[in-house]
């Protein structure tokens, strides 16, 4: 059922319309809030670091008039590189929370501290989105490209929430889109290794398969239209999350798409999220 709060003045003073269509809830943008660059690392880190300061902020938008909402945290894509916080609009108004993180890039930085600035926006929202009205029991993290890169990062290698006090687990769901699996090539690029040689190191999802991590949903382009061989790695992860005795990864691929596979995986990531918490909430029944 969806739900639609007209805006107009004239409407708020009529009923609520109830169209029953997809099964989302939308409302429209005047019961929303969202909140920019706010740092997510402590203030000495930041005094410290302008670099930090400068990137290590994020944007929440959330409903003013719900509880226990989900949240999903959206990290942007770039290659670990280049790129920007953002919301994607698609996510916007549906019930839930969107966080969009910012991080600091390379050559700024090395590779793995985007790892610990991921870890870092991921432990600020459990310890802060109660306060915004949502559900810590409720948190999915996803992200394209890079963003997914982090998102399996962030999910699978248990040390970069570890120091937050934070334990990955408590991860509802991980939904990367087109994400690296082996190790990112520009971790392979500051050792000096091609783009077309393959590693799995510590820097590789691949590398942290375990039975017990968060559920997974992968979401590729087309094998033919992909960059590289980024199907394939996940792929090859998928599997090998269910021979170590993962029981909830998928991998859904997008016929027709290549890396830039955004906007038709988005309804996908916004289906999980609803099912998940449905599921979640059943449970606590």
């Amino acid at each position: 059922m969806i739900t639609i709060v007209l805006s107009k003045p004239l409407q708020r003073k009529c009923c609520t319309l109830l169209l029953f269509l997809t099964g989302f809830t939308v409302f429209s943008q005047d019961v929303y809030r969202t909140e920019t660059d706010i740092l997510y690392y402590v203030d000495s880190l930041n005094n410290n670091d302008a670099y930090a300061d400068k990137m290590c902020r994020l944007d929440i938008h959330y409903p003013q008039n719900l509880k226990n909402y989900p949240a999903i945290i959206w990290f942007h894509g770039g290659g670990l590189t280049q790129g920007n916080k953002e919301i994607p609009e698609e996510l916007k108004n549906k019930g839930f929370a969107v966080i969009g993180v910012g991080y600091r890039l390379s050559p700024g930085v090395k590779s793995v501290q985007c790892i610990k600035d991921a870890a870092a926006a991921i432990a600020w929202v459990f310890k802060h989105i109660e306060t915004y009205g949502g559900d810590p029991g409720l948190i999915f993290v996803s992200g394209h490209s890079a963003g997914g890169y982090l998102t399996m990062m962030t999910g699978l290698d248990k040390k970069y929430l570890k120091p937050h006090g934070i334990d990955a687990d408590r991860i509802a769901g991980l939904i990367p889109f087109s994400g690296q699996a082996i190790t990112h090539f520009n971790v392979r690029k500051e050792n000096g290794v091609e783009n077309v040689q393959p590693v799995i190191d510590e820097y590789a999802p691949l590398y942290h398969v375990r039975p017990d991590a968060p559920p997974m949903l992968l979401i590729t382009g087309d094998r033919e239209k992909e960059m590289l061989g980024r199907y394939e790695e996940n792929a090859y992860l998928r599997r090998m999350m269910e021979l170590v005795g993962h029981k909830d990864t998928r991998l859904y691929e997008l016929d027709g798409y290549g890396h830039n596979m955004v906007q038709p995986a988005l309804p996908l990531l916004i289906r999980e999220v609803r099912e998940r918490t449905e599921e979640i909430k059943r449970s606590k029944k």
